[in-house]
């Protein structure tokens, strides 16, 4: 403006944690990534001298250390990170094949909603579903390069050493940065740089479009997760937080003495905070509301809540509805997020 894993993150239904849930992934064997390797060398193009094909590599520096292998214009990406896979998709990166996350926020296939359609057309295979890496089957999809997370519900940090082992890999953390930075960085690295800058020129423009139409409200904002125990609230770090504070909307920020003990993945995130439903209204007082990744029956069953229905976010009809796919933000979801925000405060 976050699948069996260990931990989904917060604000995902079902989050848990699952201890020993990664041991059952199994084991890649070395004669399929020896396979796949000599694959790989079968088909690229070195030219004739050592020399010829010194420029067809760079190294990345990622948050696993540097890659030095990375393909300059790779051809086959597998994304093993259904979130970072918007990010591909927008800057028309050959994206063969994608880890899924069937839930809330994705259609049946378990493609995100905000780009089910793309990946449709371009042929977007899946790779596995869930969070629970299926190295076999990621040797069988043929990447020439890897892209992961190293945070979140699709993490694949674990398994970086497996992976690297198939194609070079590069994963990247996705709380804490705005969408904008990560998709800059992930052109950066593929050799799509002028995409990159193409696309969040666009969206600038965008911005500063609804901005010059909207009356953005006195009270700060919150956007929000209810999960019925805790609720979680985007803090202006957030990619929602900075999106809003883009169209001049002044993000909330919840009073320490609120926050949950320990907070979302042990208080090291800065991106969200997590507050007990009881201390609903004192955490949020005057501040207006953007639901983040509800549909419009989870609304109307907060809103009727009694911890809810008398703040003043819900009388005074100051409760808006950010979309069910605003929860992982990337080019398509942000920009219909715009659409939304433009709706609830054009003047």
């Amino acid at each position: 403006m976050r699948t069996a894993l260990s931990r989904r993150s917060p604000g995902e239904p079902g989050s848990t944690d699952r201890p020993g849930i990664r041991r059952r992934v199994g084991l890649i064997t070395t004669a399929a990534v020896v396979a796949l390797t000599a694959l790989a060398g079968c088909g690229s193009d070195t030219g004739d001298s050592d020399t010829a094909g010194a420029d067809k590599t760079r190294s990345v520096t990622h948050d696993a250390g540097t890659t030095d292998n990375v393909p300059a214009k790779p051809k086959r990406i597998v994304s093993l990170s259904v979130t970072l896979t918007g990010h591909l998709l927008a800057l028309d990166a050959p994206v063969v094949a994608t880890q899924v996350a069937p839930g809330p926020f994705s259609d049946k296939t378990g493609y995100f909603l905000q780009w089910a359609d793309i990946a449709k057309q371009r042929n977007v295979e899946v790779v596995y579903a869930g969070a629970e890496p299926n190295l076999e089957k990621v040797v069988g999809a043929k990447p020439d390069l890897i892209i992961g997370a190293a945070s979140g519900a699709d993490s694949t940090a674990k398994f970086y050493d497996q992976l690297k082992g198939i194609a070079p890999t590069l994963i990247y953390r996705y709380d804490n940065i705005s969408w904008q930075d990560l998709t800059s960085k992930l052109g950066d690295a593929i050799g799509l740089a002028d995409k990159a800058k193409e696309i969040l020129g666009k969206f600038d423009t965008r911005v500063t479009e609804v901005k010059g139409k909207i009356k953005a409200p006195t009270q700060d904002v919150a956007p929000l997760r209810n999960n019925g125990t805790q609720i979680v609230i985007f803090t202006k770090e957030s990619a929602q937080g900075k999106l809003l504070a883009a169209l001049g909307l002044k993000v909330h920020e919840v009073p320490e003495n609120f926050k949950a003990s320990g907070g979302p993945e042990g208080g090291n995130r800065t991106d969200v905070v997590t507050i007990a439903q009881e201390n609903l209204g004192p955490a949020l007082a005057d501040s207006s509301v953007f639901f983040v990744g509800h549909n419009q029956e989870q609304i109307d069953t907060a809103k009727a809540a009694p911890l809810w229905k008398s703040l003043p976010a819900v009388t005074q009809n100051r409760a808006y509805d950010l979309g069910l796919d605003s929860f992982r933000m990337d080019y398509f979801s942000a920009t219909a997020v715009l659409e939304r925000v433009e709706k609830a405060f054009a003047v």
